[in-house]
């Protein structure tokens, strides 16, 4: 009975993947229909997922917590939204939201991102001196400052060489980590494909 429990899952994940690496490959409608079934479960769990969380916020809305309380109301207020612009009793309501509320939000966020960083490197730097801790508050300092406007002198010194660190520097480690999220996807892949790494079993 275990063997099953635990044969079945493995066999029906191979199986699927290779179809679909077939389709990919030889086949692309076949793909084409295993991906768009993908999506489709992909939409079901997400739908699933909003519901568990609703569900919970309600129970703690009950019990008085006010953060699910807002929680709760604003997504509803967003689903409504989004109905009646379906519906065309409003119009780009969700756009209106999302740039009303939602980006001044996020950017309030990455500018408290910068100055985390920054107090982050000097409380490093009282435990320990290096210097990788050095360059780390130094570059955090000098892009700050390059972000910050200044006189016309003091701005055509430090603009090219924070375009020359971020074309080089920067482009450079972004590929790098994209290089590595490549291939850490096909090395999962493999291990999905050939049975040895099993997220779907108990």
């Amino acid at each position: 009975m275990m063997i099953l429990k635990r044969g079945i899952p493995v066999t029906l994940a191979v199986l699927v993947g290779l179809v679909t690496l077939a389709g990919l490959l030889f086949v692309p409608s076949l793909a084409d229909l295993i991906l768009n079934w993908a999506g489709f479960l992909a939409a079901a769990a997400l739908i699933m997922g909003i519901l568990n969380l609703l569900s919970v916020h309600v129970k703690r809305g009950f019990e008085g917590n006010l953060y699910s309380v807002i929680l709760m109301l604003s997504m509803l207020a967003v689903f409504g939204l989004a109905v009646t612009d379906q519906t065309g009793l409003t119009q780009n309501g969700v756009e209106t939201v999302f740039s009303v509320i939602q980006v001044p939000l996020e950017a309030a966020l990455a500018s408290l991102l910068a100055f985390f960083l920054l107090f982050a490197g000097v409380r490093m730097m009282r435990e320990r001196r290096n210097l990788g801790m050095i360059l780390f508050l130094f570059s955090t300092l000098f892009f700050l400052l390059a972000q910050a406007p200044m006189p016309e002198p003091v701005s055509s010194i430090i603009l090219p060489i924070r375009n020359l660190i971020q074309s080089i520097v920067v482009v450079s480690g972004i590929r790098g980590l994209l290089l590595g999220i490549a291939l850490g996807v096909i090395t999962l892949s493999v291990r999905l494909l050939t049975g040895m790494e099993r997220p779907y079993s108990s």
